[in-house]
């Protein structure tokens, strides 16, 4: 049996505030207390800053984190923690590091076993079966889009509406997304900026400042309000280059 427990930011940091400020109450409140907290910084290529970064905004809280590049051990370092966080940056750089380094499939066991996982953008995607969702440009080329596949459909952090008043013409996120399904038959979760997936088990829950948007294949896209009842997603299929036919 399964014991998934994530907390899924669409973001770290907030305009205007501090990094993990607005929603440092939930991440707190998610994680341990007094956790020894393993932090992946491999979306960014500054480890040690990245690290600090994050060391400083949680410490006044108590948590206690450790990079897991810091030891040259990251699997060691996952295996001693009370919880993993996965912080944003590149997702490209950082599925090809979790692969490197071993830790794909470590922390896909480990988070099965009940290690409280945290992400946050980068980090939210890797929860997703694939890479196929994300915002970013392919810096580098994994071995493989497969991510952890915590979930079973697929997450776009960052969701931004369409702007009715911009003038540039390149393709909207939901342009892009409703491309995705066509090629694609999975759920993909929109998440706006300030918004987060809580997951425990078999109960998934929105949260935060804004609504989540959700794509499916062959409907329009459907609102969905801060604090819905989402567990139904953890029960989808997905279905992987399955083209939509038209007739």
């Amino acid at each position: 049996m399964t014991r998934t427990n994530l907390l899924l930011l669409s973001n770290s940091t907030q305009h205007g505030r501090g990094y993990l400020a607005h929603v440092l109450d939930t991440v707190t409140g998610f994680l341990p207390e007094r956790a020894r907290l393993a932090f992946v910084p491999y979306a960014l290529a500054d480890h040690d800053a990245y690290t600090a970064k994050v060391r400083d905004a949680l410490a006044p809280c108590g948590i206690d984190v450790r990079g897991v590049h810091e030891d040259g051990d990251p699997l060691s370092a996952l295996a001693q923690a009370d919880a993993v966080f996965v912080g944003g940056g590149n997702s490209f750089r950082l599925l090809s590091a979790l692969y490197r380094t071993g830790l794909r499939d470590a922390l896909s066991t480990a988070v099965r076993a009940g290690l409280p996982y945290m992400g946050a953008s980068a980090g939210t995607n890797m929860a997703a079966p694939t890479l196929r969702t994300t915002n970013d440009m392919p810096i580098v080329q994994p071995p493989s889009f497969a991510c952890l596949g915590l979930v079973p459909f697929q997450i776009n952090p960052h969701y931004l509406d369409p702007d009715p008043a911009s003038t540039h013409k390149g393709e909207t996120r939901e342009e892009r997304l409703t491309e995705f399904l066509e090629e694609n038959d999975v759920p993909v979760l929109g998440l706006r900026e300030g918004s987060w997936l809580r997951v425990r088990e078999d109960r998934a829950t929105l949260g935060g400042e804004n609504p989540a948007r959700l794509f499916t294949r062959s409907t329009r896209p459907r609102e969905l309000p801060t604090g819905a009842d989402v567990s139904e997603l953890l029960t989808a299929q997905a279905h992987f280059d399955t083209a939509a036919t038209h007739a």
